[in-house]
């Protein structure tokens, strides 16, 4: 099969042929149909995030199950499957209490099946399962836990993009933070994680949704997808606009969505007294933002971290399918750009000029 290798960090991907092994006993074959550049993607490639190499990377994908290993039981040939790129273990302590994104064993394993081997190969050389997915490639071998059943209604394309883009955002607002209706809240970064942290607002029946970016479009776009106001931080201060927008109170949820120091202390300053920064963006390791501690003691704010928008897969992906249903979710409008395989570096630099809400690749 045909796949996009990254051998290096820093370096283009290489489309190759790849040697996929077949399922073994719980495992299934996926052919992907759809999988979108997510800039955590970009960030391994980088070595931002720092992931075992060679490797193929992609982890937000959707397709059709082609081949079962021995005893699978939870989906048969020719269901229609979103990949869920954190294949928890069901067994850990964190899987057990309801937390499946901190599975224990994924997180030891990085890159492998769970019998700590893989099933990619060049000639003889195996290849790690880049963010556990890698789904830049034709066809992909997950354990039977790592994918979720879907309707034959829904868009390939948009299916992906529940995976982690729409997920995460959406998850931040309505798992990781539960934001009451009528909440006033600031989103820092509109691209493909940021307008669906506006969706979630939205559809957590938010008074107040202020979109922060340096993009004309990407404004334009949040305003589109329900942000109710607009700051662009190319030309103002952030965070005093927030507060004019807030009458001199502030947010009650600052969602941070870059990964960008400035950015992270900028939402502290952006939440009232008693209200929340939350961290979606995901900072360079080795990288640290400056806090006077003695702030948060004396107006009560507090930062959280949002990891996958503390997503339970199987829970949550039917009910952002149904939000999708129901009018209440665009997942077709966060798509920007489609494209093959071949087409997989030219997606790496829109996101890194900011060109693109989202690219889909279709293998």
């Amino acid at each position: 099969m045909k796949a996009a290798v990254l051998y290096s960090y820093g370096e283009p991907l290489k489309v190759e042929e790849v040697d996929l092994a077949p399922p073994k006993a719980g495992e299934v074959k996926v052919k992907i149909e759809a999988t979108g550049v997510c800039h955590s993607d970009l960030s391994a490639r980088n070595g931002t995030l720092v992931f075992p190499v060679p490797c193929i990377p992609g982890h937000e994908g959707a397709g059709t199950v082609v081949e079962l290993g021995e005893g699978v039981s939870r989906v048969k040939e020719g269901d229609r499957v979103i990949i869920k790129w954190i294949p928890s273990c069901e067994k850990c302590w964190h899987c057990t209490h309801g937390e499946p994104i901190h599975c224990q064993d994924v997180h030891e394993r990085h890159g492998l099946m769970a019998d700590r081997t893989s099933r990619l190969s060049i000639g003889g050389t195996p290849l790690f399962h880049g963010l556990d997915g890698a789904t830049f490639a034709e066809e992909a071998v997950f354990d039977e836990k790592a994918v979720v059943k879907i309707p034959d209604d829904v868009p390939v394309d948009a299916a992906a993009l529940i995976g982690c883009a729409v997920g995460t955002g959406v998850g931040a607002v309505l798992n990781t933070c539960k934001v009451p209706a009528g909440s006033r809240v600031a989103v820092i970064g509109c691209g493909g994680v940021g307008l669906n942290v506006v969706q979630g607002a939205k559809i957590a029946d938010c008074e107040q949704i202020i979109a922060v970016d340096i993009s004309a479009s990407k404004l334009e776009a949040a305003q589109k997808f329900g942000a109710t106001d607009v700051v662009d931080a190319s030309s103002s201060n952030a965070s005093s606009a927030i507060r004019e927008l807030t009458d001199g109170v502030g947010v009650d949820y600052a969602f941070e969505v870059i990964g960008n120091l400035k950015t992270q202390e900028q939402s502290i300053e952006m939440a009232r007294r008693g209200g929340y920064a939350v961290f979606v963006g995901v900072a360079p390791f080795g990288q640290n933002i400056e806090i006077t501690p003695a702030i948060l003691t004396l107006t009560g704010r507090s930062i959280i971290g949002s990891y996958f928008g503390d997503m339970v897969p199987e829970r949550d992906f039917p009910k952002l399918i149904d939000f999708w249903r129901e009018g209440k979710l665009d997942l077709e409008g966060l798509i920007s750009e489609k494209g093959g395989l071949e087409d997989i570096n030219g997606a790496f630099e829109a996101i890194e000029q900011g060109s693109v809400l989202r690219t889909v690749i279709n293998p």
